[in-house]
């Protein structure tokens, strides 16, 4: 029964890589499902399965800043072709399955404890059961940030925005990313906010160089370094 409950091994990644090896600074934990695909079913085709827009750059983009896993409560003969359907580059590090999570309350659970991570370095990407998702939100971890599932529409505004989250934090450098989602985590549409204060800071970078007379620098560049910097003041 202790097999069934717990997750098979007590430790569920490799120690971090040590030099002349490259450890990326953050490690990203990601759901596979309704986060990066979307599973359909139908008396036709029986179940098929969506990829998010923008996932192979995505990928590409955040694997140089990032320790990828993804971390799903989907068995592994399930997952583990889909997500080489998804990665046919690697750009994702690690794979955890059903096996890695805790089985309470009739769920499976992800235990961030156990992953052999500094929980302050991993921000992750997770809606468990209800309509809306997390970033954060394993046990042990962070409050996390509330995000909707992905249910296979493109909604090409909240898809920027999606995709702008994760580079925007490894870039800002911030050496805790706990307070960074638990500064989302009061709002009722932290996506919306982050793109109100994507705006913002946009807003003020034009003003800025209107004023210098001179053209506006790389916008992601001054969103990571500034983004955040209500969170480092709490």
């Amino acid at each position: 029964l202790q097999m069934i409950i717990e997750p098979t091994s007590p430790k569920l990644l490799p120690d971090p890589l040590k030099e002349p090896y490259y450890q990326p600074p953050y490690t990203l934990v990601i759901e596979l499902t309704d986060v990066l695909l979307h599973p359909e079913w139908s008396l036709v085709t029986g179940w098929r399965f969506k990829k998010r827009p923008g996932i192979d750059a995505l990928l590409q983009q955040l694997a140089p800043l990032y320790e990828i896993v993804v971390f799903t409560s989907e068995t592994g003969m399930t997952a583990f072709p889909l997500i080489d359907s998804i990665d046919p580059h690697g750009f994702i590090s690690y794979r955890l399955f059903r096996d890695a999570t805790r089985y309470m309350d009739g769920h499976h659970v992800k235990v961030g404890a156990r992953r052999g991570r500094d929980p302050s370095q991993t921000p992750s990407k997770d809606p468990p059961q209800g309509l809306v998702g997390f970033w954060g939100g394993l046990e042990g971890m962070m409050k996390g940030m509330r995000i909707s599932r992905w249910v296979g529409e493109l909604e090409e505004e909240e898809e920027v925005v999606f995709l702008l989250c994760p580079p925007a934090i490894a870039l800002s450098g911030v050496e805790d990313v706990r307070p960074v989602l638990e500064n989302y985590s009061g709002e009722p549409d932290p996506l919306a906010a982050f793109q109100r204060r994507r705006s913002q800071l946009q807003e003020q970078e034009e003003q800025q160089a209107q004023s210098r007379k001179a053209p506006a620098g790389p916008f992601l560049g001054a969103l990571a370094g500034r983004f955040w910097r209500r969170s480092k003041q709490q």
